[in-house]
């Protein structure tokens, strides 16, 4: 007798309670977030957006006139000099501010047009000041309003006529929107007329009375359409060079300082460059190590800790080329540190570095434009120039152009001073520039005989045959190389390898020789190769012989070699032969704004979020967005519900039905399908053996006679 097990599966078990609440919270999880929005909206965020106006305060329809606000006001004060239990203080102090706000036809006017109400904090102050005293104890009026002569702007008064005649225009507008009323608008106008003569030469100034209509062109508007202005007033705006639409004005959203407003200004609609402050620890490693090393440095001291003016930023945007500029606070405690470095007295001053070595130049006082460009352009260069790839011809150091005095000299000479940027090439650059500083003081003087060996590079610098340079031996690597050589560039050209920084120097003997040149050009353009070609205009037009020198640091000792060395070239004949030196490799300029950054300057990106954040909070008061968001809850559950049982559904379609009789299948019920046996085969799980215990659901097969025979 053999025990065969059923093939019935195994019912599913039912998933755990934990897991199928988690899997419905997540799923509801979007249309309760949704629904608890839209009822903490309109329960708490529109009841605050709409706050009882100073008209449901006296009773009153709203936009009444003066004479009704007096009448009801009348009314109530009647009422609690009759019975004074039935108002407290503070009913009584928003009764008596309700009044006299509305009473006031400018104040009525600012409120009734644009919801201003700069003096709403009056009243919690009146409430702590009266706080447990009678009726008859508080002291009226609680406003003030600023007179007349109080308020005094500088700029233009534009009207609604002249308000097309300004668009547009080839100079930017600053205007400020402002209330004759309004204590704010009093307190800044000395800030006002500060600003407006900073920006005077720079830009049209403007100021426009909210009486005025044109005052709505430039107010933001709330959902329910009614104008208002988010910052108050006054309320700045700017509207660039040849705007012509609403849509270019920029509003300033920030604090209303001298300092902070000129800044906006300069670098949002003025693109001038903004000149950052830096301090004592900080000036080296960020102002000197990123500046570029052929710039002068030029420092403002100042006392007040204000940004640089406007014509301070356009004299550096201007020489941006030429020089880099930075501002320093000013500290008594640090003025010996500063007399030590710079020179610097006191502040205000202004320090131009020329170089290491190079005594500072420094001015103290204030200064004005006209002095601040005289001083730049007196200033604007190195004591020791920097041979680059767009100086080297103005300097006379490029063999495919011209000495410095002229077409028609023929031999020139160039002394450069070259290696990596480091302290012991900043030694070298000072001891060339002493060198050049003998020479200047040899050239003034009679000439005699302790001096006339020097006569000859006396008069190459005299006659500017001489010229002192310069250059950076790891930007300009190849040309470094070329000139010294691959066994004495080691330490001094390319990249730095170790800690040993080698500067040198040489000097460069160039001769002109147009004959030769004109002849060689025209051997060579009887080729018609490009390649050759390429070789004709990339050919140096001047020979070159190089001499370096190995003896010390001296000044004497280099004065006394350069005058043998212009000596021996001018007299002896040398051959002529030109080569194809490398050229330099440009520098990497230093921007004075980004394009983005000009719109967004890094100091305002904070004030230009705020703005945006600004923006949108004028739509938290829409009393459409708590049914929107109802409306999104309702879809949201709507989907999720459908889609859920759509998969329950479909889970029960997929699911086997089990047989409902207890009784044994029959023989060609047991007797498998071929499709059973290939999955059976092909399961992971072995079929049972013999071996194995007996299923607890196996039953016994019955015997037939000739088997039970």
């Amino acid at each position: 007798m053999s025990r065969v097990p059923t093939t019935n599966p195994p019912s599913p078990s039912p998933p755990p309670p934990s897991s199928s609440m988690a899997s419905i919270i997540k799923a509801y999880s979007l249309p309760f977030i949704l629904f608890s929005a839209a009822i903490f909206y309109q329960l708490f965020i529109i009841p605050n957006a709409f706050p009882p106006s100073h008209y449901d305060v006296l009773q009153i329809e709203r936009y009444s006139s003066i004479d009704k606000v007096k009448e009801a006001y009348f009314n109530l004060e009647t009422k609690w000099n009759s019975d004074a239990e039935a108002f407290d203080v503070h009913e009584i102090l928003k009764i008596r501010y309700a009044y006299e706000l509305l009473s006031n036809p400018l104040w009525k006017r600012d409120y009734d047009l644009f919801g201003i109400d700069e003096q709403l904090h009056i009243i919690e102050s009146a409430n702590k000041r009266y706080a447990g005293k009678n009726i008859s104890e508080l002291d009226f009026p609680l406003l003030h309003a600023p007179s007349s002569e109080s308020i005094d702007h500088s700029g233009k008064v534009i009207t609604a006529s002249d308000f097309q005649s300004i668009l547009p225009d080839a100079k930017p507008w600053l205007i400020q929107l402002y209330s004759s009323g309004s204590n704010r608008c009093a307190e800044f106008s000395k800030s006002w007329n500060k600003i407006g003569s900073l920006l005077d030469s720079f830009a049209n100034i403007g100021i426009v009375e909210l009486g005025e209509k044109v005052s709505i062109y430039f107010a933001d508007k709330r959902s329910t359409g009614k104008p208002f202005f988010r910052n108050g007033i006054p309320s700045l705006f700017a509207i660039p060079a040849g705007c012509h639409t609403a849509k270019c004005f920029r509003r300033y959203d920030g604090d209303l300082s001298i300092d902070k407003v000129t800044n906006w200004f300069a670098t949002t609609v003025l693109a001038l460059p903004q000149i950052n402050y830096y301090t004592k620890e900080s000036l080296v490693p960020s102002f000197f190590g990123k500046s570029s090393h052929h710039k002068v440095k030029v420092i403002f001291f100042s006392k007040s800790g204000e940004r640089a003016s406007p014509f301070i930023r356009q004299i550096a945007k201007d020489y941006w080329a030429y020089a880099s500029f930075a501002l320093i606070l000013w500290r008594e405690e640090e003025s010996s540190y500063w007399l030590g470095a710079f020179e610097v007295e006191s502040a205000p001053a202004i320090v131009f570095l020329k170089g290491p070595g190079v005594k500072p130049v420094v001015h103290h006082g204030s200064v004005n434009n006209s002095l601040l460009l005289n001083m730049m352009e007196n200033n604007k260069e190195q004591e020791l120039p920097q041979l680059r790839s767009v100086t080297s011809m103005e300097l006379g150091c490029d063999p495919r152009g011209y000495s410095r005095a002229g077409f028609d000299t023929i031999i020139w000479y160039c002394a450069i001073a070259v290696g990596r940027p480091s302290m012991e090439l900043n030694g070298m650059r000072e001891t060339i520039c002493r060198v050049q500083e003998t020479l200047s003081k040899q050239s003034e003087v009679d000439a005699s005989s302790e001096n006339q060996s020097l006569a000859p590079v006396v008069d190459a610098l005299e006659r500017k045959r001489l010229t002192f340079a310069w250059l950076d031996g790891e930007t300009q690597k190849d040309y470094c190389q070329f000139y010294l050589g691959e066994g004495a560039s080691d330490g001094t050209c390319g990249q730095r390898k170790g800690m040993n920084d080698i500067p040198r120097l040489f000097v460069i003997r160039y001769l002109r020789n147009s004959s030769a040149v004109d002849t060689r050009t025209q051997e060579l353009s009887k080729f018609k190769s490009l390649l050759v070609q390429d070789i004709i205009d990339d050919s140096d037009q001047a020979g070159q012989f190089v001499a370096g020198y190995k003896g010390a640091a001296d000044v004497s000792e280099i004065t006394e070699w350069l005058a043998n060395i212009i000596k021996d070239g001018d007299s002896r004949d040398l051959p002529f032969f030109t080569l194809r030196t490398p050229k330099l490799v440009p520098d990497d300029t230093e921007p004075i704004w980004s394009k983005t950054a000009q719109q967004i300057p890094l100091k305002n990106i904070m004030q230009h979020i705020l703005g945006i954040v600004g923006g949108l909070s004028v739509y938290l008061d829409d009393p459409r967005i708590g049914p929107f968001l109802l409306l999104a809850a309702l879809i949201s559950l709507g989907t999720v519900w459908l889609r859920r049982s759509q998969q329950v559904n479909l889970s029960e379609s997929k699911q086997p039905t089990q047989p409902s009789s207890t009784e044994p299948p029959s023989h060609d019920e047991r007797k498998p399908k071929p499709n059973e046996r290939v999955r059976r085969r092909s399961s992971k799980n072995a079929p049972p053996s013999m071996t194995d215990s007996e299923p607890p659901n196996a039953y016994q097969m019955p015997f037939s006679d000739s088997e039970s025979d």
